[in-house]
């Protein structure tokens, strides 16, 4: 309110001061004549400045009309005018306006009216590295592959729009499934930026999934420069790459190298247990027992599992049964009350002919944690103990519809694997496999699985009804066909081939 007083005041000033001055000017004598060409103009004072005056506007609006005649001039000839700007300027804001209806409509799934906004934008603004990604990403979702790779195509010739154009091929070749040309776009992706976390990761899983290792670990590096991934995490990839580089120089017959690679994946990861096994028969090949002892007995005590016990076994193969359990108590002294611990001696009493001891051994894990392998245990300290064959085809039965037991299990997509590896089979991930019990898979029988150890039990009661002389003549032909050794052996190996089968993988509805 200040300052309109203000403006008020100043008006009025303004106003009185000219009425003052025109006054002046009324009350003067004289005047100003002008002659020229024969006439002769005799002017007031009032007269003169208003002829002043409007001889001064007629200058500017002169000066105002050459600019506007040689602005306009300019404009026909295609040079740059403020008339051209002003053109300008509606048509940016006609694109501007476009391009955020256009983007309002890809965030809203209307493909079709996306693009249409895209190519209005595009005329408008004449900026393809605005308008380009906005035209192919809503060909991408109106289906129209064929001009989103038009589109994808015609960014590569721009440097600032390279890369987006590169990583939109890139995807295109991975939604169809050509992972060779997603590879090498990858690549060219990761060549022009190296710290986009995106392509690092589609990079380091196209060359795990192609078995290109040392690509791969050199990815695995850039990662960790870029601060993409924890260095703990490095550490264990790292790991698992250079197993895998191993195994494969392995299957190539370079046996040297293979030990190495293995060697140095043990090293940066002992409770890889692949890693540890390669390793350790790699020290064993090279007549160093000792040393594939120490890294077998470190690997146990981070985790025990069957395959390090296998290894173990590997550097004394032709100990006796009680010399190996003996040797066996470096193992399972680590971690006594061990689930692991406790089948291995178990398995180990039952090949020394030790069956009491091996069922104290297995203690309670048939009734808290019983799976195929515990039940074929039983079985086989069943057969050892001489029991009849009923009992041992019951505990048998009962392995069948049992859990499996921990295996090499995917934790993004649960699939179940034979042996470790380094990329899932299934979804192609990168060190995804744990060594965990998998969702018991129920076995398609008739009746149910359940009912197995009921009719092993009538055949029990079958048996006896039998005469003493078809029962006499039963244990003379068992006792002369094998011993009750050799038959739970026999009955492991038999069971332990069915278990080993791959699950039946459950029917998708």
């Amino acid at each position: 309110m200040l300052w309109s007083l203000v403006k008020i005041v100043l008006f009025v000033v303004l106003v009185a001061a000219a009425t003052l001055g025109a006054g002046y000017l009324l009350e003067m004598e004289g005047g100003v004549r002008i002659a020229f060409a024969g006439l002769e103009f005799n002017l007031s004072p009032l007269m003169t400045v208003i002829v002043l005056i409007a001889f001064v506007v007629a200058v500017w609006l002169f000066f105002k009309l050459a600019n506007l005649a040689i602005a306009v001039y300019r404009f026909l000839n295609g040079d740059e005018t403020a008339i051209s700007r002003y053109f300008n300027r509606n048509r940016e804001k006609k694109g501007f306006h476009a391009l955020s209806e256009g983007m309002v409509a890809l965030a809203a799934g209307e493909g079709r009216l996306a693009m249409a906004k895209a190519a209005k934008a595009e005329k408008f603004l004449q900026k393809p590295e605005l308008t380009s990604l906005l035209t192919a990403q809503a060909a991408e979702l109106a289906g129209d592959r064929r001009k989103a790779e038009e589109v994808y195509r015609r960014l590569l010739s721009h440097d600032t729009t390279r890369f987006i154009g590169v990583r939109g091929l890139m995807k295109q070749q991975l939604e169809a499934g050509d992972t060779d040309k997603a590879l090498k776009l990858a690549k060219s992706a990761f060549a022009l930026k190296p710290s986009h976390v995106e392509t690092q990761d589609v990079l380091l899983k196209l060359q795990a999934g192609n078995a290109d290792w040392k690509g791969a670990r050199q990815t695995l590096d850039a990662k960790l420069r870029h601060g993409s991934l924890p260095r703990d995490v490095h550490k264990r990839r790292e790991a698992v790459l250079a197993l895998s580089e191993a195994k494969g120089i392995l299957e190539e017959g370079a046996s040297v190298e293979s030990r190495e690679a293995a060697i140095e994946a043990n090293r940066l990861s002992p409770d890889l247990i692949p890693a540890a096994v390669l390793a350790a028969r790699g020290y064993i090949e090279d007549g160093k027992p000792r040393y594939a002892t120490r890294v077998l007995k470190k690997a146990w005590e981070a985790r025990p599992h069957p395959d390090l016990a296998a290894a173990f076994a590997a550097i004394v193969p032709d100990e006796t049964p009680a010399a190996r359990l003996k040797r066996f108590r470096q193992l399972t002294k680590l971690h006594p009350d061990n689930r692991e611990s406790k089948l291995l001696l178990a398995e180990l009493n039952i090949a020394a002919e030790d069956f009491p001891q091996a069922r104290r051994e297995l203690g309670d894990l048939v009734e808290t944690d019983a799976d195929a392998r515990v039940l074929t245990i039983m079985a086989a300290i069943e057969r050892g103990e001489g029991a009849s064959d009923a009992v041992v085809k019951g505990w048998l039965a009962r392995a069948l519809s049992a859990p499996r037991g921990p295996q090499w299990v995917c934790d993004s997509c649960h699939h179940i694997h034979a042996q470790w590896v380094a990329v899932c089979e299934n979804c192609g991930a990168l060190d995804t496999l744990s060594w965990t019990s998998p969702p018991q898979a129920e076995i398609a029988m008739p009746a149910g699985t359940e009912m197995l150890p009921l009719i092993v039990g009538a055949l029990e009661e079958k048996s006896a009804t039998e005469t003493d002389e078809e029962m006499h003549d039963a244990l003379e032909d068992e006792v002369t066909s094998e011993t009750p050794v050799e038959t739970a052996e026999s009955e492991i190996v038999d069971a332990e081939e069915v278990l080993m089968e791959p699950a039946p993988e459950p029917v998708k509805k």
